[in-house]
């Protein structure tokens, strides 16, 4: 997920680019689009040479629509695509199919939409459940965080054992939800025999919200756990603060920010989210000029208010810690960077290493959506914010201890630390 750069608050999925292009088969028009955009817009830290690359890999999809003629596909663009994008190196800059596209535009709308209630990754041995909306058929049916779906509608999800992706993962889950059928699944969990569960569907947000969840530490006392899946929706800051505001009423004397699986959102929602530390001040640099962006106390305001703000104005002023991952990515990846510098500890795995940049998504011909970097990230001082973060404390996720044992071990390595620190808001 992207770290999208919006002129407003607003989530812009609707950017027309009238390219007048024409080609002689569906592959060329998509690929043409996409080109054009890579060669004209981008203005990420990738230095290949696009217009070279565009060059070279049009030859490619003309080899391989020779045999299809006007009627070669959008999957020959797609895979030629993919392989243009791969060798530019900006992981930030990729290529969604009408699928993807119209899964990200129901999470940016906040759509109705057909769900279990589960937000699942790919690990070896099935999916792993990283949420469970409250209220919803998964949450009703028992289903809790870290339980491992081994199997679904029959199929052996997730990754073999040799980490190969198996036909089924998170977003063929997704795609079954979407049919509003229910699904047959397989569930483990530590300490506990496997079993079957028919998980129905119910028409629930898209989006996943913020979650609060509580463990006794000893030496620490009463832990607040947040969870934030995604900065994505156009609330998440405010709901985020609501949390806190509920840990801090409850008596929290620590606090952990999971986020391990969180791809990140709208850069606007992030930097709000971390200025509840202290002070944010984002400056993003693109071809046509520079912006920046504030956050005080939890909120979104005026850079220049935020650079205004004494450096001791927070929300939070206790023990923190933040849960980080390869699966911590661009907006996310902000959050941990300036979480970090107000004094929060990163416990976990280098984080994926797209932070540095953010996108604008393009629609493309066929419902196809082009995340495309256009901006560079800097700090408040100028200085360019960096691409991934190597966590203070190195505590990866083991999945056999969370699948067998019932043992977080990042978060164990979180507590212990915030131990050693001591509690006290």
């Amino acid at each position: 997920m992207a770290c999208n750069l919006p002129p407003t608050r607003v989530l812009t999925l609707t950017l027309a680019i009238t390219l007048g292009l024409a080609g002689a088969s569906p592959a060329t028009d998509l690929y043409d689009s996409a080109a054009q955009a890579l060669e004209t817009r981008y203005f990420g830290w990738a230095t290949a040479d696009r217009a070279a690359l565009a060059r070279r890999y049009a030859d490619v999809l003309a080899e391989r629509c020779a045999p299809q003629g006007e009627s070669c596909d959008y999957a020959t663009a797609r895979a030629v695509l993919g392989d243009l994008l791969t060798e530019l190196g900006d992981p930030h800059t990729n290529l969604r199919d009408p699928e993807g596209a119209e899964r990200l535009r129901e999470v940016s709308e906040n759509r109705a939409v057909p769900r279990t209630g589960l937000r699942t990754v790919r690990v070896v041995g099935g999916l792993l459940v990283v949420s469970v909306m409250p209220g919803s058929p998964a949450d009703l049916a028992g289903v809790r965080r870290f339980d491992l779906l081994t199997r679904v509608n029959g199929e052996v999800p997730g990754k073999d054992p040799d980490g190969k992706n198996l036909p089924l993962g998170p977003n063929e889950f997704v795609s079954l939800e979407r049919r509003a059928a229910p699904l047959s699944v397989t569930l483990r969990r530590a300490g506990v025999p496997d079993r079957d569960l028919l998980l129905e569907t119910a028409l629930l947000q898209a989006r996943d919200e913020p979650t609060l969840s509580w463990v006794e530490a000893a030496g620490t006392g009463r832990v607040a756990i947040i969870d934030i899946p995604s900065f994505l929706p156009q609330d998440t800051s405010e709901l985020f603060l609501k949390r806190l505001t509920e840990a801090q009423l409850g008596g929290a004397a620590a606090l952990v920010v999971d986020l391990r699986y969180n791809g990140g959102g709208s850069l606007t929602e992030c930097v709000a989210a971390a200025s509840v530390f202290a002070p944010v001040v984002y400056e993003s640099r693109w071809a046509g000029g520079t912006s920046s962006y504030g956050g005080v106390q939890g909120r979104e305001v005026r850079a220049a208010a935020a650079r205004a703000a004494p450096p001791t104005l927070n929300v939070w002023r206790g023990p923190a810690a933040v849960l980080v991952g390869p699966g911590t990515a661009s907006c996310a990846e902000v959050f941990s960077h300036f979480a970090r510098g107000a004094g929060a500890l990163l416990v976990g795995e280098r984080t994926r290493g797209v932070g540095n940049s953010g996108v604008q998504f393009l629609p493309l011909p066929g419902g196809h959506l082009l995340s495309l970097t256009v901006l560079r990230a800097f700090d408040a001082a100028g200085q360019p914010l960096p691409a991934a973060l190597t966590p203070d404390v190195l505590a990866p996720t083991d999945l056999v201890a969370l699948t067998a044992r019932g043992e977080d071990t990042t978060l164990s390595a979180a507590l212990r630390r915030l131990s050693a620190v001591g509690g006290g808001p």
